[in-house]
């Protein structure tokens, strides 16, 4: 065994840190694919919801099942296996997990369209569910090795504009999935067999992931920069270090993930129970809503989710070392006041037009959180903090957000018509306690900047 030559990681941590940025025009096609990939991953998230009806009937299962499908069989095991997936991606080859990632969610969605009965299909979203936890984590550490702090927030919140194009397009697409699947009688594959009309969905939806699958491999492995700002000195990130880091930086971490869980509460309450309010209230069908709200989300999601990047970037260049946080703050301050009245406009034309404003602010910060982490963290380890995130802030918003809404309505009120109301008020808890965790982050996250700085010069200097 040779001894390791300490000229050699010398060399290698003055590469990271003294390397030249890559070409804008690369980096932003690297953002590019990595976002159509976040979009694949969300539509094959949130299919199953459009196929309810037909699921429910050719395999015979009840409502809670088909909720454990969508909710625990996905979620629990994409929060949870975040975190070692993370801790992989921070020691080791970061594109070829994200390859790895695609292409598993690929085929367990696929499979998803061969399963013929209940735990077949629960095995299967497991799969889905373990598969996209991959991408994430992975795909904000890379773009924080290609991009310079002062234009980090927008290429992140272009790669988070994927959670919107795909949850516009899934409901779009939502009301003529259905109509179309419920009419076709099933068909016979070759090795599948009889397979239901609604399976040929999930198979298809499986196969979009192959074309990202092969852009994916365009794409090149940056230099990890900043690697000198281990605690330890060694090439992979140890629990130590993020103990370490941890406690320095605890304040932050705090107020951090409790800003965003509790934004991320109004979110989901949007995402979730939105088209529903729309239903309800105004009597709509399901075509309809998903066609005005699908295109909202597509639209204005997405370039909500744009000009927060734009907004904390700017911030930036002005000298604000909290800009990312900063830029929360005064998006969630606009934000409040036109959540809570959305619901509760007199007409469907007002709502409509609050819906849009509210689309927009809503998907405002949705880039920010990792962002913001990336600028703090130590290269090595980068994807953990934001798989820590996506863990906290996932069982908050996605595991309490939708349900408090139903047990407002349920037992607070009594009556599904009263649904208007149970949104307005989560909003109106929620969104504020975001805002006044945004402002007590700022000054600990100053300091966290400022330590992160210092160990950058420390480590520039030494090379």
């Amino acid at each position: 065994m040779h001894a390791k030559d300490p000229q050699q990681d010398l060399d290698k941590r003055s590469a990271g840190q003294e390397q030249a940025w890559p070409r804008p025009l690369y980096a932003w096609f690297v953002v590019g694919v990595l976002m159509l990939a976040y979009m694949n991953s969300f539509i094959d998230r949130q299919i199953l919801s459009l196929l309810v009806e037909p699921i429910r009937r050719d395999l015979g299962v009840t409502d809670t099942q088909v909720s454990l499908l969508a909710g625990l069989a996905f979620s629990i095991f994409y929060t949870l296996m975040g975190v070692p997936l993370a801790r992989l991606a921070d020691q080791s080859h970061r594109r070829n997990i994200i390859a790895v990632g695609i292409g598993s969610w690929s085929v367990m969605t696929a499979m998803c369209g061969a399963a013929q009965n209940f735990w077949q299909l629960f095995l299967a979203r497991i799969g889905v569910g373990v598969g996209e936890a991959a991408l994430s984590p992975a795909a904000f550490s890379m773009i924080a090795d290609y991009f310079p702090k002062q234009r980090l927030a927008r290429a992140i919140s272009v790669y988070s504009m994927g959670v919107y194009l795909g949850a516009g397009l899934a409901l779009m697409i939502g009301g003529i999935v259905i109509s179309m699947v419920s009419k076709l009688p099933p068909v016979e594959l070759p090795l599948v067999g009889s397979v239901y009309s609604w399976q040929l969905t999930f198979l298809f939806v499986g196969f979009l992931g192959l074309p990202i699958l092969l852009l994916v491999f365009l794409i090149r492995e940056p230099v990890r920069r900043g690697d000198a700002r281990d605690v330890d000195g060694s090439d992979g990130a140890s629990f130590t270090e993020l103990k370490v880091f941890l406690r320095a930086n605890r304040w932050t971490v705090i107020w951090h993930f409790a800003a965003y869980s509790f934004i991320g509460i109004g979110i989901i309450t949007y995402l979730t129970w939105a088209p529903t309010l729309f239903i309800r209230t105004y009597g709509w069908d399901a075509p309809k809503v998903g066609l005005i709200y699908g295109a909202l989300t597509f639209v204005l999601g997405t370039a909500g989710v744009y000009t927060g990047g734009f907004v904390a970037d700017w911030l930036h260049r002005r000298g604000h070392p909290d800009a990312i946080l900063r830029a929360t703050l005064y998006g969630g301050i606009v934000a409040l006041p036109v959540a809570v009245a959305t619901p509760l406009a007199p007409n469907e034309n007002l709502a409509v037009v609050g819906l849009a404003f509210t689309t927009f602010l809503l998907a405002y910060p949705q880039g920010l959180p990792a962002a913001a982490l990336q600028v703090i963290a130590p290269n090595r380890l980068r994807a953990q903090m934001t798989a820590l995130y996506f863990l906290v802030g996932n069982l908050v918003a996605l595991g309490l957000g939708p349900t408090i809404v139903a047990l407002v309505t349920d037992y607070g009120f009594g009556d599904p018509m009263m649904l208007r109301y149970s949104m307005a008020i989560v909003c109106g808890v929620a969104i504020p306690l975001g805002i006044v965790s945004v402002y007590l982050s700022l000054k600990p996250y100053r300091a966290s900047v400022a330590r992160a700085e210092a160990a950058d010069e420390a480590a520039s200097a030494s090379v």
